[in-house]
């Protein structure tokens, strides 16, 4: 029975689901494309009609995760809130690509850095556009600043065991980002009032 296009893309899209979640969960070294195809709902010998190696796998469903993952402005008050919440921390497996596979993309492919790279450039701009007013520079410097914080709070705080040390990072650099902006803020109405 031949498969129509529009089937051949909702496996194509099942696998790439499938395997963002796996390689946060458990990382890309231990998942096999078996794994993938069985978690897609599919037989190892569909992966190639879509990708040419794991390596061309990996590439394309950190794409394809940062991609869903940095849509929108929308309210940074409220991304803060999810981003920097336990719910967030203990939920690796659904929760956000950066957090999950930078400390592994560095020994992935060319292609894969290229994607993460489009999906921080992707997140920083998101962050930077949902700043209050300011010059370029500086919502760049805070959207940049706030970004690193808010993936390294997460990463630290799945890596330790101590709940209430980890919910304290996820607070205080919530804090640490709040206080910034409102800095930001206040530089923005002391210029406007200097004018």
């Amino acid at each position: 029975m031949r498969v129509t296009r529009e089937q051949m893309a909702e496996n194509r899209r099942r696998i790439l689901d499938a395997a963002s979640h796996l390689f946060r969960e458990k990382g890309f070294d231990a998942v096999s494309v078996v794994e993938v195809m069985k978690a897609a709902g599919l037989t190892h010998g569909g992966f190639y009609g879509h990708f040419t190696s794991k390596d061309d796998l990996i590439a394309q469903a950190i794409a394809h995760v940062l991609t869903g993952d940095a849509k929108g402005t929308g309210n940074l008050q409220a991304f803060l809130d999810t981003y920097l919440s336990p719910l967030h921390r203990d939920n690796a497996a659904g929760g956000c690509p950066t957090a999950g596979l930078a400390s592994d993309i560095r020994h992935q492919t060319t292609a894969a850095r290229s994607a993460m790279t489009e999906g921080v450039r992707s997140q920083i701009n998101r962050i930077g556009a949902a700043l209050p007013e300011a010059s370029a520079t500086e919502k760049r410097r805070a959207a940049i600043g706030s970004w690193a914080a808010m993936v390294g709070a997460v990463i630290i705080a799945r890596a330790i065991e101590d709940e209430a040390l980890s919910n304290e990072v996820l607070d205080q650099t919530r804090a640490w980002i709040d206080a910034g902006i409102g800095t930001l803020n206040s530089e923005t109405t002391s210029s406007a009032e200097d004018a």
